[in-house]
């Protein structure tokens, strides 16, 4: 059928316009009724906003790309990731505060809770697989190479002329585990010398080392920084953040105290900032990806311990086991820690009044 120029340009201007239209209804700014909890994977690329905090990084650089290899061949729908990587404390503020995140991976659960509490978490994310944690790995400390001062427990933190690294808590949880390993490890003491647990003398072993430490950066991943320029003699951090930096070529010794705490490191969709971007079925499988075989054993690549049994049993020969490990729950848990510890009258503000 021949095609005349004025119908020609009438098909021209219709084309025209429904392109515009469909530009139109992309560009729209989405509110969160647009995208119900129960919707379908976003149509074409998609974009997942990661909110983490700073010591899974070198991990997420080999996960991030696994998982999107992994959900193209699944599903065959591109993900991008746009990555933020802070201090654990400084990441949930900014989460809770409107930073648009559609996953959280976090230190602890505490930080966790903060999220949640200001409503962008509203699942039950303790419920899910594993707890809610993707990796676990423990308090230790970090000495130069050949442990010149001969570091072996807590108690030679409080020796004369040893200077202390570790973070500080009111921005980053790994100082939080580390306080609670060494509070903890007072706790044990003072029960292993009168059979009870007295609050008072694990405080003054805490004061008695937190008085050797020579600055209290920003996240675990500053402390461990300024341990590589120089600065100290011995540095309590993870376990996962030494064997790391030791893969690397660094050379340090580990030293894994009597009495250290075990450390779970929680993830989870932040429920309000999925729904709203449409993201809600690739953010749950990304968290799922977190806790397959595959993910799991890549974090023990970078120095975690696993979350799950088969992968946990198989590394087991690659992790010294403490001779007296406790968890949060012998502190009382999160709830009581936040109270008895980190309040504005908590033990660990008496600690800074009293130095």
């Amino acid at each position: 059928m021949k095609i005349n120029r004025a119908t020609s340009q009438r098909m021209i201007a219709l084309l025209l316009a429904a392109v515009m239209l469909l530009v139109a209804a992309g560009c729209g700014k989405a509110e969160p009724n647009d995208h119900p909890a129960d919707s379908s994977v976003q149509d074409g690329d998609v974009t997942l906003v990661i909110g983490a905090y700073s010591v899974v990084k070198d991990a997420f650089a080999e996960l991030l790309p696994a998982f999107q290899s992994y959900w193209l061949q699944e599903t065959g729908q591109k993900v991008t990731f746009q990555e933020s990587y802070e201090a654990s404390g400084t990441q949930a503020r900014a989460i809770a505060g409107g930073f648009e995140a559609d996953v959280a991976i976090l230190a602890m659960e505490g930080d966790l809770d903060k999220v949640a509490d200001a409503g962008f978490i509203t699942h039950d994310w303790k419920s899910q697989i594993n707890k809610g944690f993707i990796t676990n790995s423990i308090v230790v400390m970090g000495t130069r190479a050949g442990n010149p001062l001969g570091v072996k427990d807590w108690d030679d933190l409080t020796r004369d002329g040893v200077k202390v690294l570790y973070p500080n808590p009111k921005t980053s949880g790994g100082a939080q585990w580390d306080i609670n390993a060494i509070y903890g490890a007072g706790l044990k003491k003072s029960e292993e010398k009168n059979g009870t647990k007295d609050p008072e003398y694990a405080k003054s072993y805490l004061k008695s080392i937190h008085a050797n430490v020579e600055s209290l950066d920003k996240s675990g991943r500053a402390s461990m920084a300024a341990f590589e320029y120089g600065v100290g003699d011995v540095i309590v951090t993870y376990e996962n953040e030494l064997l790391a930096r030791l893969k690397k070529g660094m050379e340090y010794e580990i030293v894994v105290p009597k009495s250290t705490i075990l450390i779970e490191n929680p993830a989870a969709v932040v429920d309000k900032n999925a729904d709203k971007h449409g993201t809600r079925e690739v953010a749950e499988a990304f968290i799922a990806y977190l806790h397959s075989e595959e993910a799991q054993r890549l974090f023990v690549e970078h120095g975690f311990r696993s979350v799950d049994e088969k992968v946990a049993s198989d590394t087991k020969d690659r992790f010294e086991v403490p001779e007296d490990l406790f968890d949060i729950s012998y502190l009382g848990g999160w709830s009581e820690v936040r109270k008895n510890l980190y309040s504005k009258k908590g033990i660990w503000y008496q600690v800074l009044a009293d130095i």
